[in-house]
């Protein structure tokens, strides 16, 4: 078992299903998953962490898998633009989605001491952001929202 944001899982199970969703999604969609997008998209699911795309162009290189940054940037860009990532503004890093394929706001809680990241799911309907929604008129294609504290591990730590 190892941590997931911040919980314990089957972490080869999580992998595999994982890849499955995101497999099965690409077949529905007729996306392409190439063998580099893989291979981003597992390193992301290994890790269960925000990674920077410079993190994972060095370990695309060593694999033989390409050397510039537009190698990293495009899998990232296709594994985001298709919700099979997403991007953690605050780290300027990238994470596998926990749920690939499902139509959701994504809430991420954010460790200020380690820097662990749990995919969390929002609802900008609701709440503040929902009442200005409706009282402008103004309609929401995308929210992220991002949430700085500490994880169970680091404020037992603290405490």
């Amino acid at each position: 078992m190892d941590a997931i944001g911040f919980e314990r899982h089957d972490h080869s199970s999580c992998i595999r299903a994982g890849l499955d969703a995101v497999e099965q999604s690409c077949a529905e969609r007729g996306l392409q998953l190439t063998p580099v997008r893989r291979r981003v998209l597992e390193l992301l699911l290994e890790g269960h962490r925000a990674m920077g795309a410079y993190e994972i162009l060095d370990i695309l290189r060593k694999e033989g898998m390409g050397s510039q940054p537009p190698v990293a940037y495009r899998a990232l860009d296709f594994l985001v633009s298709h919700g099979f990532a997403h991007k953690i503004e605050r780290l300027n890093a990238f994470i596998a989605c926990m749920h690939p394929g499902e139509d959701h706001t994504p809430a991420f809680l954010i460790c200020r001491a380690c820097d662990a990241v749990a995919e969390a799911h929002a609802d900008p309907a609701r709440g503040f952001l929902g009442q200005a929604v409706r009282e402008t008129g103004f309609v929401v294609e995308q929210a992220v929202v991002e949430a700085v504290g500490l994880c169970p591990r680091c404020a037992g730590t603290r405490a």
